[in-house]
């Protein structure tokens, strides 16, 4: 994938970093509902259990992009402002 993943709230320490298992998807300059159907689609390209790590840039992105993708079966295990008001979304992907 090659792309950054965050999101907004809690830390990711606990969290893999980007280059040990975590695909990222860099969402910056997008705005809902593409966020959410962009994390979706890397998601489902991912094996179950696999995680990704989405950053975005928009407040509602932040809180919205969480939300729907734990609604969509999919673990969030994370989220975490990070620098240059962005956001970092930690999540696992859930069985297919």
């Amino acid at each position: 994938m090659g792309d950054h993943a965050r999101a907004a709230g809690r830390e990711i320490a606990a969290g893999p970093a980007p280059g040990e298992g975590a695909e990222e998807l860099d969402l910056r300059g997008e705005v809902c509902p593409y966020t959410f159907l962009k994390a979706r689609l890397a998601l489902e390209s991912l094996p179950e259990g696999g995680l990704l790590r989405v950053v975005v840039d928009h407040p509602t992105s932040a809180r919205d992009v969480p939300r729907s993708l734990a609604a969509a079966g999919h673990a969030v295990l994370a989220c975490a402002a990070i620098d240059g008001g962005a956001w970092a979304i930690l999540t696992r992907r859930g069985p297919a």
